[in-house]
């Protein structure tokens, strides 16, 4: 009798023990804007000093990626080299992982996936000041054309760490890939901190640690194109990354038409015949190259490289609003 009142006493003591030791799983956030949208850092864990300084390094990292590469910062890199004579660049490690990604998607699309797009950007509109501009116009054929001759990616050669341009190729547009870079550096420093669960988004670019809290999956709307107040389904993502690309996500209004902002280089006018591409793989980077290129390609032929290759899923909304799916993406449609 005494052994068993003292066995009880055990487990109870053990118990008290455990229960004080497990510490209460708190969700941490923040915002900032950086690249031109606001970035959110979502951090579940037990710990507030270290999911707040993880937070903090993290969008430190970003920033640092900012000011360093994106051609909008002044004084960065790429920055420097557009708006330059001399059009060429010594590039470190980091610049080379970079560039070895962008040179791989250029070929993987059949060249149709090109960041010296920017001369084409700038004729629609797409700029600080012609977004601001009550008034556009249409740019004539004769002006596509003539500018069309600034872009090719064929021209930005590589020897070495050394990234030069051939003329008449002017400058690089690092929208298409650079933040989804810098959410895949920021998921990683969380990663190094000992981050177990966390959520970095762009709206258009995001990347994970874990699930949420007990192991549930991020779960993430799609927006409907053609209404983007509401989804078309949810997909849920757990240590995985996920690019959108849209053709409502940016763009102007000419004559009260919508032109978006993803451009076919070879004939110099929106891409028609897709809505919206997403992406889903390992990483924020590959992500976000991949919902452009996938974009600018043959639906057909997306969906061949993608079944042939593992680790990427993607879905596809055509220009009649049909869902395409590689035959590897979940996700649950919401019926209207």
């Amino acid at each position: 009798m005494k052994k068993s009142r003292l066995l009880s006493f055990l487990f109870v003591i053990l118990f008290l023990f455990v229960s004080c030791g497990k510490e209460k799983i708190e969700k941490y956030e923040d915002s900032q804007f950086l690249f031109g949208t606001y970035i959110k850092i979502i951090v579940y864990d037990s710990n507030k000093e270290l999911a707040e300084n993880s937070i903090k390094k993290a969008f430190e990292e970003i920033q640092r990626i900012d000011l360093k590469f994106n051609s909008k910062s002044e004084g960065s890199l790429i920055y420097n080299l557009n708006s330059s004579n001399e059009k060429s660049l010594i590039l470190d490690e980091e610049g080379q992982e970079i560039f070895s990604k962008i040179r791989e998607a250029y070929e993987i699309s059949g060249h149709k996936y090109d960041i010296t797009i920017a001369p084409l950007l700038e004729l629609w509109g797409f700029t600080e000041e012609g977004m601001e501009q009550a008034q556009l116009k249409l740019p004539t054929k004769e002006k596509i054309e003539y500018i069309k001759r600034y872009v090719d990616f064929g021209k930005v050669k590589f020897e070495n760490n050394k990234m030069s341009f051939e003329s008449p190729v002017k400058e690089i547009d690092t929208g298409s890939f650079l933040k989804g870079y810098a959410i895949e550096k920021a998921k990683n420093l969380l990663k190094k901190e000992g981050i177990k669960s966390a959520f970095v988004t762009a709206i258009s670019s995001l990347d994970s640690i874990g699930g949420k809290t007990e192991g549930k999956p991020w779960k993430i709307g799609l927006q409907n194109p053609e209404d983007p107040s509401q989804i078309i389904g949810i997909v849920d993502l757990k240590d995985k990354a996920m690019g959108i690309s849209g053709d409502y996500q940016t763009y102007v209004e000419i004559d009260g038409k919508m032109y978006h902002h993803i451009l076919d280089k070879e004939t110099g006018y929106p891409v028609e015949d897709k809505k919206m591409v997403a992406v889903i793989c390992d990483n924020a980077f590959d992500a976000d190259v991949y919902s452009t290129t996938f974009f600018l390609m043959p639906i057909d032929k997306v969906l061949e490289y993608v079944d042939n290759k593992d680790g990427i899923e993607v879905l596809i909304v055509d220009k009649d609003m049909k869902i395409i799916k590689s035959k590897n993406f979940n996700f649950q449609e919401v019926k209207k």
